[in-house]
């Protein structure tokens, strides 16, 4: 068989070699055509019905499983600050700021005496005195009365206060004493103690005294003892106040 038997293809062309890429490219640009052209109509025609249309971009963001979205927002709820609930009627208590300073009773006895001019409110100085005895029963008041001893009419000058005889008697407030002894119209033993600005006090019917004249006090240092001295019918403490010499209703001061 001679060697013109089978027929060699004929070399490229460079030529067709442009031919080629001039058609891949024509085929491309018929596709460009064609999707703007489907772009364009979609857009119209979500115009005209009025949607509004979204490009969904690649994102680099990691995407959260559901399991963890639904941990997350749990531990956000556990986060966020509760309502204290409590039973109806149960007491709630709370711990009050630390107050610095420190209230003097006796200055402000000064103070209410000292702006009163003796004309003193009950509304003003009530509580400014201490109760004269520990534990405080109050027997016969302050005012107009029938003598328990004579059964005549009297202005009982102080306020009866029942106590065991012997039981301690403290200054309602600091001051000097002034009296220490016997009195003659029917106090028995009696201690008498000076405050501020024409304010006195007394202690009557005292088995004992334990303070001397010129001696200073402090508001509630025990200064006597619960008797039954003079025009007195049983243990009991007479305590009276006193403004500028005048006998004035102790229970407006304690």
């Amino acid at each position: 068989m001679s060697s013109g038997a089978f027929a060699q293809p004929a070399a490229l062309r460079p030529r067709d070699g442009q031919r080629i890429e001039r058609r891949r490219r024509a085929v491309t640009a018929r596709r460009d055509v064609s999707f703007a052209g489907i772009s364009q109509k979609v857009a119209i025609a979500a115009a005209a019905s009025g949607m509004v249309l979204t490009v969904a971009l690649p994102t680099t963001a990691a995407v959260v499983p559901a399991e963890a979205q639904v941990a997350a927002a749990a531990s956000a709820e556990q986060a966020e600050p509760q309502p204290i609930q409590a039973a109806a009627g149960a007491e709630v208590s709370f711990d009050r700021a630390a107050l610095h300073g420190k209230f003097d009773p006796d200055a402000k006895l000064v103070e209410i005496v000292s702006a009163s001019g003796g004309d003193i409110v009950a509304d003003e100085s009530k509580g400014s005195l201490s109760a004269p005895l520990d534990h405080v029963v109050m027997s016969s008041p302050f005012g107009t009365r029938v003598s328990p001893i004579t059964g005549a009419g009297e202005l009982h000058t102080g306020q009866d206060m029942s106590e065991a005889c012997g039981t301690a008697v403290r200054a309602a407030a600091a001051g000097t004493v002034t009296f220490a002894g016997w009195h003659a119209y029917g106090g028995g033993n009696r201690v008498v103690v000076k405050h501020a600005n024409g304010l006195e006090t007394t202690y009557n019917h005292l088995s004992a005294m334990d303070v001397t004249v010129g001696q200073v006090v402090d508001r509630g240092e025990a200064i006597a003892r619960v008797g039954s001295t003079g025009a007195s019918t049983g243990c009991h403490l007479h305590f009276e106040v006193l403004v500028d010499g005048k006998n004035v209703d102790p229970m407006g001061w304690l």
